[in-house]
């Protein structure tokens, strides 16, 4: 069965809480074939309608991995957060096994670092990151936000009530903010991607990127 789906492209899904169903669901809808692995019965019943191929085994097991044909997926996510002793012993198997990517979540950052340390790849820390990117919509005038490890991010925030009808040359926001106007967006149009001779249009949206402290400064302005 694995094998019939298990392409560069397609991708198994350990874990299917309501974090790994949802990775899952959106691999689903960019177009990858899902094989999704769990060993809650009532889980395994409930994505067995919406995911490509569902399996219920014990992840933790190198047979039953084996059994669903593993070794045929070169990427894998590991969704297990709460059952951290489940979760490590997930990425090791497939360390093992010799899965090529592995991602996996982890609920604090001593998890992280134990699942780095038996393999994991990637390390997702969902509760941290959806906080952090909260907490910076609620204190600034952003619309969105996205930060990086490196103190790097890239934010939408809705561009200054003085830009509308001049360049981003003309602005120079680069030389008086320190960030870099990536692209514009307006209502009902398509993104446009920024150049000095782009004039903003009234009522833009500026998708902007530099320094977390500069990005936040500059959408205080707005």
């Amino acid at each position: 069965m694995a094998e019939d789906i298990a392409q560069d492209d397609n991708i198994v899904v350990i874990g299917l809480g309501r974090f790994g169903g949802q990775v899952a669901d959106s691999l689903l809808q960019l177009g990858h074939e899902v094989l999704g692995v769990d060993e809650n019965p009532e889980l395994v019943q409930q994505w067995s309608d919406k995911l490509t191929h569902v399996v219920q085994a014990d992840s933790t097991d190198e047979d039953a991995l084996l059994q669903v044909g593993i070794k045929e997926f070169t990427r894998a996510v590991v969704g297990i957060g709460n059952d951290i002793e489940a979760s490590v012993l997930t990425v090791l198997t497939l360390h093992e096994l010799g899965i090529r990517e592995i991602w996996a979540k982890a609920v604090s950052a001593k998890h992280g670092r134990i699942l780095r340390s038996v393999g994991a790849h990637h390390v997702i820390y969902p509760e941290a990151t959806m906080g952090e990117r909260v907490a910076n919509l609620i204190a600034s005038r952003m619309l969105d936000f996205i930060a990086f490890d490196d103190g790097f991010a890239i934010a939408k925030t809705r561009a200054p009530r003085h830009a509308a009808g001049r360049t981003l040359a003309d602005l120079a926001v680069r030389t008086q903010y320190g960030i870099t106007v990536v692209g514009i967006k307006t209502h009902g149009t398509d993104f446009l991607y920024a150049a000095p001779e782009t004039v903003v249009p009234e009522n833009a949206e500026l998708v902007v990127a530099g320094s977390t402290e500069l990005v936040q400064k500059f959408a205080a302005t707005t």
